[in-house]
């Protein structure tokens, strides 16, 4: 039996996960994680991590088990919040759960755990481990988790292969009814909650006015981009794929509108464009940080929406398996997705000199600088990026 600290949030996940591995005779310990105490930057009326901690407290005198609340507010902001709006105000979309798991759960977080003497980080994660072994060298597999309306993978696609040794997924196994179930059935006061949304174990935040607290507004204008538009054929292709994406200019369409700062949108955006009149909803077809202007297009549908491809720059390309890695002019089939619960599909990545470009058989569709693309070889997660174009 081993000693294991549970990183227990407050939520469903975390608290079967607890149970389940005091269940098999570990040692456990539990441990919360406040990442808030910013009196600058306000996410709601209410700190939801006061009613979670509260929570978790409660799930861990039920299973008779050492509790503690940790804080981390300074190094998230650090790691997580100050990276968000830098990567907003340069006009990219950053994903700060796949950032909170590589810089906070499996780093601060594990070396708090090892401190305490730990073995093993246990998290409520709907993915699994694997382990294999070629001449006496153990590798460790990061593998979908079998409730594939649930598999959390990919916010996970950055970890390494030290992270990964410690990392356990006790409900990587389990359908999520099962998890509720197993929680109903121990009184867990959380076997009814509903599923966290917002910031990593921050809680729900309503995007553009926590955006809007750091980053001044700026009035700018709207353009929309007709669907006749015929200029896409003119971007770098890579195999006919559309890597870089076609840089608009204000001729390029029609004034419809204005806007507060382009930084506070995202590709394939459709609310907050604040544009009516219009048969079918705008879409956010690209953001202009540098001269503030918005382009739009009618409909989902529409053709600047859709790309067959993206590069990797060299430096963001991350491999679970240095034995994965492509060399230069390699290339290779694959699934993947470039946003959680997107269905996966076929890619083929393409190592050059200046990066890993992904062309994928079907277009896809909103596309953003500064998402993770993963890669995913059946069910074992192969590697992951962040999108460079």
């Amino acid at each position: 039996m081993a000693k294991i600290v549970v990183g227990l949030s407050g939520g469903v996940d975390s608290s079967v996960a607890a149970h389940l591995l005091v269940e098999q005779g570990h040692e456990v310990i539990a441990l919360f994680m406040r990442n808030w105490d910013d009196a600058s930057v306000t996410l709601e009326a209410e700190c939801p991590w006061v009613e979670d901690s509260t929570d978790a407290l409660l799930v861990a005198e039920k299973l008779n088990i050492p509790f503690q609340v940790i804080d981390f507010s300074e190094l998230y902001k650090e790691r997580i919040v100050d990276y968000m709006f830098s990567e907003y105000k340069k006009g990219r979309t950053p994903n700060p759960d796949v950032l909170c798991n590589r810089e906070i759960k499996f780093d601060v977080f594990l070396d708090k755990a090892l401190e305490l003497g730990a073995e093993y980080v246990a998290t409520g994660h709907y993915c699994r481990k694997g382990t294999t072994e070629t001449d006496g060298i153990i590798q460790h597999q990061l593998l979908s988790g079998l409730d594939k309306g649930k598999d959390q993978s990919y916010f996970l696609c950055q970890l390494n292969q030290q992270q990964l040794s410690k990392a356990l997924f006790p409900i990587g196994e389990l359908q999520k009814s099962e998890v509720r179930e197993i929680a109903a059935e121990q009184g867990f006061i959380t076997a009814d909650k509903k599923d966290s949304q917002g910031l990593c174990f921050i809680g729900k935040v309503h995007l553009p006015e926590f955006l809007q607290q750091k980053l001044a507004a700026k009035k700018g204008d709207i353009v929309e981009i007709l669907p006749s538009f015929d200029k896409y054929s003119e971007v770098t292709t890579l195999l006919s794929g559309q890597v870089q994406p076609y840089k608009y200019k204000k001729s390029d369409g029609k004034v419809v509108g204005a806007h507060q700062g382009a930084h506070y949108f995202t590709i394939g955006q459709r609310k907050g464009i604040g544009v009516g009149g219009k048969i079918e909803p705008l879409f956010v077809l690209a953001t202009d940080v540098e001269e503030n202007v918005l382009y739009v297009g009618e409909g989902k549908q529409h053709p600047g929406l859709l790309r067959k491809g993206l590069l990797i720059e060299n430096e963001e390309v991350h491999w679970l398996s240095e034995d994965c890695r492509l060399s230069i002019g390699e290339q290779k089939e694959y699934m993947a997705r470039i946003r959680y619960r997107q269905p996966l599909t076929k890619v083929t990545l393409h190592q050059k000199e200046d990066g890993l470009y992904l062309i994928f058989d079907e277009a896809q569709k909103s596309i953003a600088a500064g998402q993770f693309a993963a890669w995913y070889h059946e069910y074992e997660l192969i590697g992951s990026g962040v999108i460079s174009s």
